[in-house]
């Protein structure tokens, strides 16, 4: 099967692509930038290929015929501090990407297998220990109204043979990128603790927990809708940065002032640092699939071997 990637140039993408043509499928990566990957010398079984979410005339089209497809595109949530002109960036590269996608996929002349457009967990917007499952209500703040349009815009390419599922992606961990890079400096300083209360939850996933995640998505036909990418144990921030401690073995004690973060950060920190969602991969795991990393302390082992 031709998995099609649009965005996977990226933290989530780059190993995703590769685990696939791993497993010798024709991998092709839509990309705004196809000469510059193409020059490093493409992977066997991936190819870079040119598109303009703006512009479905383009070649890239004809790719998605029959493929599976993955949506990946959109502007870094985390990239910048939240203006309006930045939050607008935000909106309208994900509408905008998924809309084009949706569309040349319905137009195709071969249906696409299958649809898996990213999302994220921000879509239930802050809240407190409840327990959220994919059937819970959409917030109201900005990531929750992100995440609602680019959803809707994903489930337009419903039809025919066409499935859509919608992946709501909790914190993704790895140590080449993601946000867990960015906590490691205070850490190693003996200055890592927790982030304003430290009650919120914070819904995290093993990076190759959410790789395989995705593939099964692909080739579960039992798998649509919107999916939660999160371990089955999600954890206050406070013990996130114990867990963090604990594999750094570095202290983790000294917390960061909420309002201190909101100097820093503004309306972003709250959004991204201060709140979260006790979301758990209910679907995920009523479809059979297993995690391989459950458990906080085994994922951050398994990042930091030479720490534990």
């Amino acid at each position: 099967m031709k998995v099609v990637i649009a965005g996977g140039t990226g933290f989530l993408g780059q190993p995703l692509a590769a685990s696939l043509a791993n497993e010798g499928r024709e991998v092709v990566v839509l990309t705004r930038d196809a000469g510059r990957f193409s020059s490093r010398g493409a992977r066997p079984g991936i190819r870079y290929v040119s598109w303009n979410p703006g512009d479905e005339r383009g070649g890239w089209v004809a790719e998605l015929n029959g493929a599976a497809v993955v949506n990946l595109a959109g502007e870094s949530i985390a990239a910048r501090r939240w203006s309006a002109a930045q939050k607008q960036r935000i909106l309208e590269s994900r509408v905008q990407a998924t809309r084009s996608l949706a569309h040349a996929i319905r137009g195709a002349t071969r249906p696409a297998v299958a649809f898996v457009s990213g999302s994220a967990v921000g879509y239930y917007g802050p809240l407190h220990d409840e327990v959220v499952r994919e059937d819970h209500a959409a917030g109201t703040d900005f990531l929750a109204r992100v995440c609602e349009r680019w959803e809707s815009e994903a489930i337009q390419a419903v039809g025919g043979a066409t499935r859509v599922v919608c992946i709501r992606t909790g914190l993704a961990l790895e140590k080449d990128g993601g946000a867990l890079p960015r906590m490691l400096t205070p850490f190693r300083l003996g200055l890592g603790g927790p982030l304003g209360s430290g009650r919120q939850y914070w819904p995290w996933i093993h990076r190759d927990d959410w790789v395989a995640l995705v593939r099964w998505a692909i080739d579960t036909a039992t798998a649509s809708g919107a999916i939660n990418a999160t371990a089955p144990h999600p954890v206050t921030n406070a013990e996130f940065t114990r867990a963090l401690g604990r594999a750094l073995h570095r202290p983790a004690f000294l917390p960061a002032p909420a309002f201190a973060l909101r100097i820093l950060l503004g309306e972003m920190a709250d959004a991204l640092l201060l709140s979260g969602q006790n979301a758990v991969p209910a679907k995920a795991e009523q479809l059979g699939f297993t995690f391989q990393y459950g458990n906080l302390d085994a994922a951050l082992s398994a990042i930091f071997p030479g720490h534990s």
